[in-house]
């Protein structure tokens, strides 16, 4: 049987109509998907590993209850992927980071259980920089992933894998996680679909940390509708995670509202600097522009706190991530170094953590330290809900915010060397973390041939309001999926 053309590119509601109506199987879709990935993944390396065995096992266990007319999950067949700090239950997760290489999960995260619960077929774990850190994936312990809009270009991070695996057409859905920015900047690079979800509306039990009050499970996928399908499933209050919130039960046709007519956007000039791409800005400006055809209202809004943005998470960030990082010591958590007791306590996080991962953990270590604690990380937490405070009077004008997603295009592997250099790439998206928002990327063009990311900011927890606004965009903009290079 070969799959039918409404599976090119691979999508979660093209692969639900193929499935429902008998054009193909689980079975065969995720076979194909397989194939798909061994054949080419070499040549982009968003896999890490994938799970052939289990993925089939579960396709013909669907198969078999669709056959006999038992009752399916939402997402009964669609093939998705999970980056690599998300646990699955008795696989590897080694969060990109070699002092993990030999870690399997002893449980099972909840938005991973709850997607499984939903039929979704996991097909395998996605690269990533080593524990989410980096804008590139070229700080991944195992392997670089290629930009499948351009192989001579990185993806973007920390979820590079994930957004490579959707625009390279692997699978219909990936989860990411997003700290400052790792879903929609490489949703951005790579011409899909990304978002990160309010704080708080998504379980954060079974991922694995790197600063627990930015961390967010997010997700890619090539269009808005698919998103909410996935967010559909995944969030919703976790005993497990005291962070996650209840949530109202709302169909997913309340959510896909397009209309753009009266809708609110506000316009920072803070995120309009000159030092940006030239074509990205060109391409975020008029996307605005069809915004206001359609009948949106455009707001030219003051964000000025925004310059302390980025100063401000890397300060809390690196806290946070040196506090949640400390139980890495090869004896009580990892892989263990060799030599004798001393010794290898000693060695164990010098040989098992990269460059990037020693440079945040000393400085997260030295900002709590005695006599620095006070004016750094206290003072940023003081800033933090400042910023916070500014978003929040924002909306209480506009619906939305709108600004490009990120200051460049994809770049070359090696072509940034300097960390602050490569921090600046979070310079339009640690803000939502910080204040907790939601956000999401969206395609809207190309700069020297490359995908552009508008991005779109909401209120805490008015994703749907964020949904119309993405979803609204694409539909006036024409906005077709695309795989590859195509």
């Amino acid at each position: 049987m070969a799959l039918p053309p409404l599976l090119s590119p691979l999508t979660i509601q093209g692969a639900l109509t193929a499935l429902n109506s008998g054009q193909i199987t689980a079975e065969l879709l995720t076979e194909e998907c397989l194939k798909k990935i061994h054949e080419q993944d070499p040549n982009i390396g968003a896999f890490l590993e994938t799970f052939d065995d289990r993925a089939l096992t579960q396709a013909r266990a669907i198969d078999q209850a669709r056959l006999t007319g038992a009752p399916l999950g939402r997402l009964a067949g669609v093939p998705v992927a999970i980056k690599d700090n998300l646990l699955l239950k008795g696989e590897l997760a080694t969060a990109g980071c070699k002092i993990l290489k030999d870690h399997r999960a002893a449980y099972t995260a909840t938005v991973v259980a709850r997607l499984e619960a939903a039929g979704a077929i996991i097909l395998g774990r996605l690269n990533m920089d080593e524990c989410a850190m980096g804008s590139s994936t070229e700080t991944s312990a195992w392997q670089l992933t290629r930009n499948p809009r351009d192989t001579n270009r990185i993806p973007g991070g920390s979820s590079g894998g994930p957004a490579a695996a959707v625009a390279a057409g692997f699978v219909a859905a990936t989860l990411g996680t997003d700290t400052g920015g790792s879903v929609r900047q490489p949703a951005s690079l790579c011409g899909v679909v990304g978002l990160k979800p309010t704080y708080g509306r998504v379980s954060r039990y079974g991922m694995i940390a790197l600063a627990s009050s930015f961390d967010q499970v997010g997700v890619f996928a090539h269009t808005v509708e698919d998103v909410i399908r996935v967010m559909e499933v995944i969030e919703g209050q976790d005993d497990f995670d005291l962070t996650s919130q209840p949530l109202p039960d709302q169909p997913l046709a309340e959510l896909v509202n397009t209309d753009l007519a009266g809708l609110r956007i506000g316009v920072p000039a803070e995120y309009f600097t000159d030092t940006m791409d030239p074509g990205s800005k060109l391409a975020v400006e008029t996307a605005l522009e069809k915004f206001k055809t359609a009948g949106a209202i455009l707001v030219p809004i003051s964000l000025p706190l925004t310059k302390f943005a980025l100063p401000t998470y890397y300060i809390i960030q690196p806290a946070e991530a040196s506090s949640n990082l400390g139980r890495y010591d090869g004896l009580r958590y990892g892989t263990r170094a060799p030599g004798k007791l001393s010794e290898s306590y000693l060695t164990a996080r010098s040989i098992g953590f990269g460059r990037e991962v020693k440079r945040r953990i000393m400085l997260g270590a030295f900002i709590l330290s005695a006599g620095y604690y006070d004016a750094y990380y206290k003072k940023a937490l003081a800033v933090q809900a400042e910023l916070k405070q500014e978003f929040i009077n924002a909306f209480k004008t506009v619906d939305i915010i709108a600004s490009p997603t990120s200051p460049a295009v994809a770049w070359k592997f090696g072509e940034i060397q300097d960390p602050i250099t490569m921090y600046l790439s979070d310079i339009m998206t640690a803000p939502a973390n910080i204040a907790g928002i939601p956000a999401i990327s969206v395609p809207c063009g190309l700069s020297q041939g490359l995908p552009v990311g508008l991005q779109l900011q909401a209120n805490h927890f008015a994703e749907a309001t964020l949904y119309r606004a993405a979803a609204g965009y694409l539909k006036v903009a024409g906005y077709t999926p695309t795989i590859g290079n195509s």
